[in-house]
């Protein structure tokens, strides 16, 4: 959750304080729940929470419980291309570079979705595409994205998620994954090995500070995506992943 700027309004803070509250807890949520994650008095988080209802960006559910609301989606649409735009450089430095797609991708919910692409000049395509959904444990982006997270909150998103096996190589129960993040916090990297798509072979990067969970990749056919490959591609998915990481800290601070 962010915390307080010097200067800020009081009310917007505690707006998207409740808004932040609701998606950690995985976009829907008590009002004794919201209670007991924050400070704020139960008739101010009340009073909030009709406000965001009545202009869409809250909903109550027949349950009592309160979600997220649908005008969320298109202000978060928009963010999503504006960083995708952001780091089109560093994407498209690296196709030129490695000759193989670059993907980025954000945490969506307790789903991955593509945000950017920059495709190879070579006429094989991967499955990806801008706006394409992919559960978290089954592809690099998200797998890079999971590792930096703690185990109980992974555990959370594939609990609600699933773990669905695209081939034979995917990961299929949560005790083998932690096991495969950990190995991702320690060389800093993911590996897709067939395990989203056969034949094709994915490495990717965290964004270090992201608002939202996010990776960038490379992905090719195993033909050329191989250990030669990751050689050089590591250390530049590194670099890239760094200079998105600066200019999403300039923008930042410049806004």
């Amino acid at each position: 959750m962010a915390g307080k700027t010097a200067g800020g309004v009081q009310s917007v803070e505690r707006v998207f304080e409740l808004l932040e509250l609701i998606t950690d807890a995985g976009g829907e949520v008590t009002l004794s729940e919201l209670a007991g994650s924050t400070d704020l008095p139960l008739p101010t988080i009340h009073r909030l929470l009709r406000t965001l209802v009545s202009l869409g960006y809250a909903r109550q559910l027949p349950n009592r419980r309160y979600a997220l609301g649908p005008r969320l989606i298109r202000i978060g649409d928009g963010a999503s291309r504006q960083l995708g735009a952001l780091a089109r450089p560093q994407l498209a430095s690296l196709v030129k570079a490695l000759g193989e797609t670059s993907n980025m991708a954000m945490l969506d919910g307790d789903m991955v979705v593509y945000i950017a692409q920059v495709p190879s000049a070579h006429s094989m395509r991967m499955f990806t595409e801008v706006g394409r959904r992919v559960h978290t444990h089954a592809s690099g982006v998200g797998k890079a994205i999971l590792a930096q997270l703690d185990d109980e909150t992974v555990r959370g998103i594939v609990a609600r998620a699933g773990m669905p096996t695209p081939t034979e190589k995917s990961i299929g129960n949560v005790e083998d994954l932690l096991v495969d993040l950990q190995k991702i916090r320690e060389r800093g990297y993911s590996i897709d090995d067939n395990e989203q798509e056969i034949g094709v072979r994915c490495y990717a990067m965290g964004i270090p500070g992201a608002p939202t969970p996010t990776a960038i990749s490379v992905s090719g056919p195993v033909s050329r995506v191989d250990d030669s490959f990751a050689e050089r591609a590591i250390p530049l998915l590194r670099a890239a992943a760094l200079e998105v990481a600066a200019a999403l800290d300039y923008e930042e601070k410049a806004s």
